[in-house]
């Protein structure tokens, strides 16, 4: 938060020598109708609103915007106290509040201005941004639990950022389940994470070995992800077919989950609409059978058909990321945040977005928000440190700050 004080002082008789030196001209330039009806002619009334305006001036100094003298309005309340309008539709959120005395022949004004840092300005939601309900006497049971498969050998990272992302989202409780061989990492890796290991069929990869087990620990869960990091071993596809088919809860299907419906695409009509196909172009692309640059030619066509045709809610990552659901809803984030385009940025969403279902949101609901929350996290680190740099770890301390300031803005 941007905070600033201005302070300025003007002897009365400098105001009247001056109005009676220039007229009318003078006053049209200073001042507003508003202003010069309350002021009436009064040299220590205009003085009273020069000053003020001059420390709203000071105030701005240093900041994103500026604010000339003409776009200043100080009026009095019903109380007779005096009220700053900023007039046209660039303050960026700022507050500013002013006080004024006269003493001696002198008007005395002093300013007080709040507005936010350019990266707390967040860019406009899309209509079904919706955030779930916290109520006051909620325990964990009542955030839901996510359950995310995912992760192998080489590929740990993106097993925490998924699991530790549903967890900022606001999930009660989420559980990592991962392969015997790579479960000693996640388990020095994840502290608020319940990472619990499962048979593996090769070397650090979960498969079909581990089916039963799996599908066990998903009839408790409220949402659940599948995909990120998970690798390509044959037996790994078998176990994500087998998983789309049986588990009954709302999942995210990202990464490797979407490179094994690539491969079986007899599964994609009418996975369901608790289904989440988290796709960015390249695999948006070998799921339709589509040349990427056709994919992100026709992102808007591309996404609604494939959502009514697999029946199930897909988000077409990139710039302008754009939500599909199978009943023909179609939604487009407004960010363009190229610090996202790093490796574990879509693990996070993936989390992210299965975290928000494990509250109650409805997946399209869920993948929109997701959506929005991540790109403004995202824009925000981009505000701070620049385009290029951003690490996926950073964003999960900011989802919780986005979030916070969302729902202040709501209430």
């Amino acid at each position: 938060m941007i905070r600033r004080q201005g302070i300025d002082v003007l002897a009365v008789e400098r105001m009247d020598r001056a109005v009676r030196r220039s007229g009318e001209a003078f006053l049209a330039r200073a001042f507003t109708p508003a202003e010069l009806a309350y002021c009436n002619g009064r040299p220590e009334r205009l003085a009273g609103r020069w000053v003020a305006k001059e420390a709203v001036i000071k105030c701005f100094d240093r900041t994103p915007i500026c604010f000339p003298r003409r776009r200043i309005e100080v009026v009095p309340t019903d109380s007779g106290a005096p009220t700053v309008r900023l007039l046209g539709d660039n303050a960026k959120g700022a507050g500013v509040q002013v006080s004024i005395t006269h003493q001696g022949g002198i008007a005395v004004a002093s300013a007080w201005l709040e507005m936010p840092e350019p990266d707390e300005v967040a860019l406009p939601a899309p209509d079904s941004v919706r955030l779930p309900e916290r109520p006051a006497t909620g325990h964990k049971g009542t955030f839901g639990t996510v359950v995310a498969v995912a992760g192998s050998r080489g590929f740990t990272g993106a097993a925490y950022l998924t699991a530790t992302a549903a967890a900022r989202a606001g999930a009660g409780l989420v559980r990592l389940l991962v392969a015997d061989g790579i479960y000693p990492i996640l388990a020095v890796k994840c502290t608020e994470v319940m990472a619990t290991p499962v048979t593996e069929d090769a070397p650090g990869a979960v498969g079909s070995g581990a089916l039963e087990s799996v599908v066990g620990h998903f009839e408790v869960a409220s949402a659940g992800v599948i995909g990120p990091g998970l690798g390509r071993a044959p037996a790994t596809w078998r176990l994500v077919e087998e998983l789309i088919s049986r588990v009954t809860c709302p999942l995210v299907l990202d990464a490797d989950a979407l490179n094994g419906l690539a491969e079986a695409p007899h599964l994609l009509p009418g996975l369901g609409a608790t289904r989440v196909l988290t796709p960015h172009p390249g695999e948006m692309a070998r799921l339709t059978g589509r040349p990427t640059s056709e994919v992100q030619a026709g992102r808007h066509q591309i996404a609604a058909t494939a959502a009514r045709d697999w029946d199930a809610v897909v988000v077409l990552k990139g710039a302008r990321t754009v939500v599909a659901a199978p009943d023909g809803r179609v939604s487009e984030d407004p960010h363009e945040v190229p610090a996202l385009a790093s490796g574990g940025t879509g693990d996070v969403l993936a989390g992210l977005i299965a975290g928000l279902m494990a509250q109650g949101s409805d997946p399209y609901t869920a993948a929109v928000t997701g959506v929005y929350v991540h790109a403004e996290a995202g824009r925000r680190l981009q505000a701070r440190q620049g385009s290029a740099g951003l690490l996926a770890t950073e964003l999960l301390p900011e989802i919780p700050m986005v979030m916070k300031t969302m729902r202040a803005v709501a209430s």
